[in-house]
Order: C-alpha cells, then structure tokens, then sequence
C-alpha cells in the first residue's frame, strides 16, 4: 500500500507529485518479468519506480520504458528515467533522475518541463552544498550509498554521517541509498531519514510483494519510534 496521500498537486504551475508522503522507492534494471516483478514490488508498498538499464540499446530501452510507464500510471505511482532527460520528455515520463556526470539539472528541467520530477545523486558534502547554493531546479536529492554496493562498482559508502547532513541541510526530500534493508533502516531513520530507494532487495526476492511489505513495515516502525521519542508523535 502506498504511503501517499496526495499524488497530484494542487499548483498546476509546479510538479504534479507530491513526494513528501512518498517512502519507498524502487530503482531497477530490465528484466524478463520486468512488468509483473513492478506491480508485485507496488502491491507490497513500493510508491516510485526508476527504470535503470545502461546496457540496453535504446529502441529497447523505450519498449521497456513505455511498458512500465503503464503499469505506474495504472498504480497512482511515479515512473522515473534514469539519466536520459530527452527520453524521459519523449516519454511523457513522470520524470528523470540524473547524477553528477549526467546532463545537469537545468538541462533536465528544461527538457521535461516544470510538472515533471527531476531527482539528482549526491555522494559527498561538496555535492549537497553545490545544489543548495547554486538552487538547482530539482525537486528531489538521493544521498549515499550509504554502504558500499555492487550497483554502483567502485564507489565508497557516505557512512551514516553524510545522510545526517544531507536530510538537516536539503531543501528537497532525500532519498537514501546503499544497503536498505529492514535492519538497516533503524539507525537511518534516527539520522533523520524517511525516504529509501532500495534496489538488491527487491530485485533479487522470490517473493518481492512480501519482501516490499517487510521493508515498509520496517520503516514505518522506525519512524513511529523516532517521532514518539521526540515528542513529534500523535
């Protein structure tokens, strides 16, 4: 079940989703079941989904793309593209996440114009300060990894330090990478996190409706524990 309350906005001058009430989101490669897996992860909790496959040719690529923009649009769910702002604007997607060697994000705004998502990486302090300052034109941050992970080779964890500062200093929600799991998401959200993209978890479940419900279950316990340890609580 999705934890969002509100997917279109109200401003029709802004972007159409709301992402604040937004926890888990999905970030996957092509795969043969690559429909079915998606509306199994968004029947457990799921509520974004990032298309992200460097390796296939581009034709394909939009076959695929285009398949599971249906499936998200039948689920009330954002479908994000990952890297590619023309492809995302000739898709009509619901927006683009780009990183730090991908097409900034003023070329990604300008391409997918002001109602869709723009997302950007972050993996160190320098990059959070240079997109606050600089007031780029996104409506989202990820931080991390926070552990060092097989889908970004080469790339060293933020440790949990990063995330504190990320989600104290971001104007935008953040979104948290690298290991998110059920026992990791404890000491995470006590840093201050409440949005997590998760990818080996689903991607190699047997069961990825039981294992999206697991994790959201996971962090909502952890949210309500930190909110009625601050005095935030109902």
């Amino acid at each position: 079940m999705s934890h969002a309350t509100a997917p279109e906005l109200e401003n029709e001058g802004g972007p159409r989703w709301d992402l604040r009430g937004r926890r888990l989101y999905l970030c996957t490669p092509d795969r043969p079941d690559l429909t079915r897996f998606v509306d199994s992860c968004i029947a457990g909790g799921v509520d974004i989904v990032q298309l992200r496959d460097k390796h296939l040719p581009e034709t394909e690529l939009i076959l695929r793309a285009q398949e599971l923009q249906r499936v998200c649009t039948a689920r009330n769910v954002p479908f994000i593209v990952n890297d590619r702002p023309d492809l995302a604007s000739r898709l009509g997607a619901d927006g683009v996440h780009v990183g730090q060697d991908d097409p900034d994000p003023a070329t990604a705004r300008a391409a997918v114009g002001p109602r869709a998502l723009v997302g950007l990486s972050t993996h160190r302090p320098a990059e959070l300060e240079a997109a606050i300052g600089g007031r780029v034109p996104v409506d989202y941050l990820s931080a991390g990894p926070v552990a060092a992970t097989p889908t970004k080779p080469g790339r060293p964890g933020t440790g949990i330090g990063y995330i504190r500062t990320a989600v104290a200093r971001s104007p935008w929600p953040v979104w948290i990478t690298g290991g998110v799991d059920p026992d990791t998401v404890g000491p995470l959200v006590a840093a201050g996190a409440r949005h997590f993209v998760v990818v080996r978890w689903l991607t190699e479940a047997d069961d990825p409706t039981a294992r999206a419900g697991a994790l959201c279950r996971a962090i909502d316990a952890a949210i309500d524990t930190a909110e009625a340890g601050s005095g935030n609580g109902p």
